[in-house]
């Protein structure tokens, strides 16, 4: 006689089992950052990710044929998006509410995994992970930083030749630097920090 928890069992174990498509693929890039985030690199195993992910192998292998593509569309869907820069009407405000989001991207589960990740695997899976968190943290940033100094500009409150590509690159790097290097996790007042002592510095004139 089948007990009501078997059949239950047996229930979800279907409804697992009829995954398809993009539902499938999502968990399974899901189960991906959830074995990065405990095993890292060298531990992740495209069977582990199965089991993680409550698929078999083959599901896995059918669309990621290595470790290395799989672990980088991982990543890749999982970076929060830096699409819009804050406009709250002065540029310190601008620039201290964009390197928050700059940092949550930075410090989210697979903004964490990639930094992981980069410290683990060598040669090309290291170039390709490096040229992700460029394209998917780094540039998207620093072209933000570029829209909010440029719209200081047109307010008036940035000095109008503070527009080289090495001033829209300061935030970025530092918090790459601090993170990397030294492992700041950033708070609300070296952010704070950050803005007063070094960039509203760099984009006003002297005269200010």
């Amino acid at each position: 006689m089948v007990t009501s928890r078997s059949a239950a069992t047996a229930r979800s174990r279907t409804v697992v089992s009829r995954r398809r498509g993009p539902v499938l693929e999502r968990a399974i890039l899901d189960a991906a950052l959830e074995q990065l985030s405990t095993v890292g690199w060298a531990g992740l195993t495209m069977e582990g990710v199965a089991a993680e992910a409550q698929t078999g192998k083959a599901a896995v292998y059918r669309r990621w044929p290595s470790k290395e593509d799989l672990v980088a569309d991982a990543l890749a869907a999982g970076l929060p998006p830096l699409v819009d820069a804050p406009d709250l009407g002065g540029i310190r405000d601008d620039l201290y509410e964009l390197t928050r989001l700059v940092r949550q991207a930075m410090y989210s589960r697979p903004g964490f995994a990639l930094r992981a990740v980069l410290h683990e695997c060598d040669g090309s899976a290291s170039e390709r992970f490096q040229a992700l968190i460029m394209n998917g943290v780094i540039e998207p940033s620093a072209n933000l930083f570029g829209e909010v100094v440029r719209r200081g500009i047109r307010r008036g409150d940035v000095r109008p030749d503070a527009t080289g590509s090495m001033v829209f690159d300061v935030i970025p790097a530092v918090l790459m630097y601090r993170s990397k290097v030294c492992g700041s996790e950033w708070p609300d007042e070296e952010i704070a920090r950050l803005i007063d002592d070094v960039m509203l510095p760099l984009l006003r004139s002297s005269s200010d």
